[in-house]
């Protein structure tokens, strides 16, 4: 049923005074998540629409199912991703982010607290009130750090818009419609049925 689609979060305060490090990040005390971007605390919605996670999930379990056996993970959202500049020591990284869904090959990478350097693909799935952020600055952020793979997920549309990066820059490689087939460019055996992802009959 079309109306159950609808997420009509209020847009979030986008920022807070004052410019913040990892180190900062790891004593704040909010009553609500938030994410870190070039210093910049976002505060982020108390929680998704179903049918954002519903979205999230069934493209969770493709992925997991794929990954089975493979030297790479796939996380799903609250998980921080701390993005340092190049040479930039962990603590006085600016960027915190938490994607919706994010693949890590370099498992290295990873630790108790999450990951360390860019996921090689991510996720993001749009609601009215992450949209910019997503569009905008997280997009530019995911350019700069390296994020191979980037996808945003409008449900309303039905649609799935896939970047690749191509010599530092992201290059728009397709935007699948909610009747085909998309294929990961880093794993190309890997078929996922947007059909059921949007869960249309």
């Amino acid at each position: 049923m079309e109306d159950k689609v609808k997420d009509i979060t209020r847009e979030p305060s986008i920022s807070y005074d004052g410019h913040y490090t990892y180190a900062d990040y790891l004593k704040f005390e909010y009553d609500h998540m938030v994410e870190l971007i070039r210093g910049k605390i976002f505060k982020m919605t108390p929680a998704p629409a179903s049918y954002h996670q519903d979205i999230c999930g069934e493209i969770f379990t493709y992925f997991k199912n794929y990954l089975k056996g493979k030297p790479c993970k796939i996380y799903i959202a609250p998980f921080d991703v701390v993005l340092p500049v190049e040479n930039q020591k962990k603590h006085t990284a600016t960027t915190v982010v938490q994607p919706d869904l994010c693949v890590i090959c370099n498992l290295d990478k990873i630790d108790a607290a999450g990951c360390t350097g860019a996921p090689d693909l991510v996720v993001e799935i749009l609601s009215p009130s992450t949209s910019k952020k997503d569009l905008n600055d997280k997009y530019s952020i995911y350019e700069e750090s390296g994020v191979s793979e980037y996808w945003i997920v409008m449900p309303n549309e039905k649609i799935v818009e896939v970047f690749y990066l191509e010599s530092g820059k992201y290059m728009r490689v397709k935007v699948y419609t909610s009747d085909e087939i998309i294929t990961p460019i880093l794993f190309s055996d890997l078929e996922i049925d947007l059909k059921e992802v949007f869960e249309i009959e």
